[in-house]
């Protein structure tokens, strides 16, 4: 009796891990999807970057974009793994999409945006998802392309000017991700898309 009491408060506190069939095709469609949608940020963040070469601090309004997968997959599919696994998709896409001008580091983009995330769904055991966990879980993302960024290309800013750049992301991170991962998955339940997985 001990023993099933035992069993039974584990099964209440651990996640499921299981990966279904579907719980893989939707990541990996979020994941396409969304590489598609690197894309054409890409383009448009190249367009409104300064000629100069200088940091362009408005395009960082805009970060939350390559961010959305590692926050709107789990909320979806809420496994362990799904933060990782939808932004590498995302990242392998843009990747392989004619023009894209960041190389192979855009799978390490996508590498540290998901783990980030995935820490703060893990540290919840994948069982809370409301809208302040979804907002730490997307500026922790953001926070973990801050250092990236800094390191590989930005370097050379000065501090100020760092902090002011996660300043914006941090902020695009919560309208953007946060925000925007809630009322996309709320529209696609509502839209009877997504029957099967947890509200």
């Amino acid at each position: 009796m001990v023993g099933s009491n035992r069993a039974a408060s584990a099964g209440a506190v651990l996640p499921d891990t299981t990966w279904r069939t579907r719980d893989i095709v939707v990541a990996a469609v979020i994941g396409v999807a969304f590489g598609v949608v690197f894309w054409v940020a890409d383009s448009l963040w190249n367009a409104l970057a300064p000629v100069s070469g200088a940091t362009p601090l408005p395009n960082f309004l805009m970060y939350g974009i390559w961010l959305m997968p590692a926050v709107l997959a789990p909320l979806i599919i809420r496994k362990p793994g799904a933060a990782v696994f939808a932004e590498m998709v995302a990242a392998v896409v843009s990747a392989f999409l004619p023009g894209n001008v960041w190389g192979p580091d855009v799978l390490l983009s996508g590498l540290v945006q998901g783990a980030a995330a995935e820490i703060v769904f893990a540290m919840t055991l994948y069982r809370t998802w409301t809208l302040p966990v979804l907002g730490i879980a997307a500026v922790a993302s953001a926070a973990a392309a801050w250092i990236h960024d800094w390191a590989i290309y930005y370097a050379d800013v000065s501090t100020d000017v760092q902090v002011i750049r996660g300043v914006i992301m941090a902020i695009s991170a919560v309208v953007i991700v946060a925000l925007g991962s809630s009322a996309l998955a709320n529209a696609l339940r509502r839209a009877g898309v997504l029957e099967g997985f947890p509200r």
